[in-house]
């Protein structure tokens, strides 16, 4: 093994390590260790994604001297070093975006538990990222939702710790149905290591036997994390928490944590149950239909929000269920263009929050979107992060988002027939409503209004300002070079 392998359980280790020196230390000590292993998780993902595009394809790192069955695993590709350099590089620049902000908003008592909670959720997202036992992805699983259910109340403000009480309620009841059918699955084939599990559950399928108990466990498990990811109607929790919680922590929870899950979904369908077996048991249809509702009934919801910071929240719903729309179509390209579009909206929504914060710190604290006429003028960064933001989201040719739509476009049309039609057809509906509502909001924020004067805010905010300035850089990357990037997803998937 080379030296550079080691680097996926450094991305794990590295965040654990630093996360009892934060509790225990005063807040600007906390702040500057959890920006250290930000900093220091991105630039070990880069050297990953490197290597593994470099031709050294994918491998399986042991933890310990037992192998399977016995031991654990990690497993590496190209799709997990491209998430695991899109987790940390969204922590990062989070954490940078909302410097100001965690300093305005939470109580300085409670400041070093964020910072402890962010590096806990950065260790846990990683270990999701790379696992390749499903026990273990379910452990990680719960020390995610309990990390960002911190991330929610650690907020001085009215109504966090109802937001964070409800999305705890929501996620724990995704994580029973998780357990159960990962408990219902181990008894079919009695193993947790991916490879292991999917050799059996194919013994099944071909043998045609269990099939009902499969398919039950294959429900819980897709609908557990379903739940926990907010795909529609499971979504009541989702405005509440993004919006209540800092611009850091709606970053984070929006781009972060409900990718996390849907990724160890993915991986799951197609190393531990196999697409033939997903498609075989009816699941998939299920997640058809659920993820068509989302798109449509996400993007009326923000039609219908005149409270920006959740009409961005509610724009989240639609654009799970596109990712659940790729999924359910049971094919390796519909999950390369489901982790296509994890990369395109996570780098577009922890974008928009900080965004949308300045926007309205620069118009009086409003959240009407009403209310921030000329704010694009006077706080011109944050107007053209929004814009770049707002765009990718609607899919506006070079950007991410128009590049994931094509690719999920595409897998709709390989699949042919009446599932073809629907998702094109609630595709070019979300579009339309995507229009109309960020539209609005883009060109409110440019027209002139009488309560507040066009001239720029003298107020600086370099780190929040550098931060934008980044993620307008990636979204824009994104669209240019996406076809190399879905080219690495791609052929990683189809090696899983």
């Amino acid at each position: 093994m080379e030296l550079w392998q080691n680097i996926p359980v450094a991305l794990i280790v590295l965040p654990l390590v630093f996360a009892p020196l934060c509790s225990v230390s005063k807040p600007k000590i906390a702040r500057f260790l959890a920006l250290f292993a930000s900093v220091f998780s991105v630039l070990l993902s880069v050297m990953l994604i490197c290597k593994v595009g470099n031709g050294n394809a994918s491998f399986v790192y042991k933890m310990g001297e037992y192998g399977a069955p016995f031991g654990n695993e990690l497993f590496v590709s190209g799709s997990e070093a491209a998430i695991s350099l899109l987790f940390s590089s969204v922590m990062m620049l989070s954490l940078f975006a909302g410097l100001r902000r965690i300093g305005q908003e939470i109580d300085e008592n409670r400041k070093s538990l964020f910072y402890t909670v962010c590096v806990l959720l950065l260790t846990a997202i990683q270990a999701l990222t790379f696992t390749n036992d499903i026990f273990t992805g379910f452990v990680f699983l719960e020390i995610t939702t309990i990390a960002a259910g911190a991330l929610i109340f650690v907020r001085s403000k009215e109504g966090s710790l109802f937001a964070a009480m409800r999305y705890m309620i929501m996620n724990l009841l995704g994580s029973g149905l998780f357990l159960l059918g990962i408990s219902v699955f181990y008894c079919l084939t009695g193993e947790l290591l991916f490879p292991q599990m999917k050799e059996h559950a194919s013994l099944l399928v071909e043998g045609g036997r269990y099939i009902r108990p499969l398919s039950v466990s294959l429900l819980l498990i897709t609908l557990g994390l379903a739940v926990k990811s907010a795909l529609y109607p499971f979504h009541t929790w989702l405005p509440n928490a993004y919006s209540g919680a800092t611009p850091a922590a709606s970053s984070m929870l929006s781009s972060l944590v409900s990718k996390a899950y849907i990724f160890l979904l993915i991986k799951f369908l197609v190393r531990a149950v196999g697409l033939e077996a997903f498609k075989m048991t009816g699941v998939n249809d299920v997640v058809f239909i659920y993820s068509v509702v989302a798109i449509v009934m996400g993007s009326v919801d923000a039609v219908k929000e005149h409270n920006v910071r959740r009409m961005v929240s509610y724009s989240s719903v639609a654009q799970i269920g596109y990712i659940f729309m790729a999924i359910s179509y049971g094919s390796k390209e519909g999950m390369a263009a489901a982790v296509f579009h994890i990369i395109a909206h996570s780098l577009a929504k922890a974008m928009l929050f900080p965004a949308v914060d300045r926007l309205t710190e620069v118009s009086g604290g409003n959240e009407n979107y009403r209310d921030l006429r000329g704010s694009g003028f006077r706080a011109p960064i944050a107007g053209l992060a929004f814009v770049i933001g707002a765009f990718s989201i609607t899919g506006i040719p070079f950007l991410g988002g128009f590049v994931s739509k094509i690719y999920i476009a595409t897998a709709a049309h390989d699949y042919g027939g009446w599932v073809m039609l629907i998702s094109l057809g609630a595709l070019a509906v979300s579009t339309v409503l995507n229009v109309l509502y960020f539209l609005r909001t883009v060109l409110t924020i440019y027209r002139p209004g009488e309560r507040y004067p066009l001239t720029r805010d003298p107020s600086r905010r370099p780190y929040l300002t550098a931060a934008l300035f980044m993620f307008a850089c990636l979204n824009i990357a994104l669209g240019v070079w996406g076809m190399p990037i879905m080219h690495l997803i791609e052929s990683s998937v189809m090696a899983w």
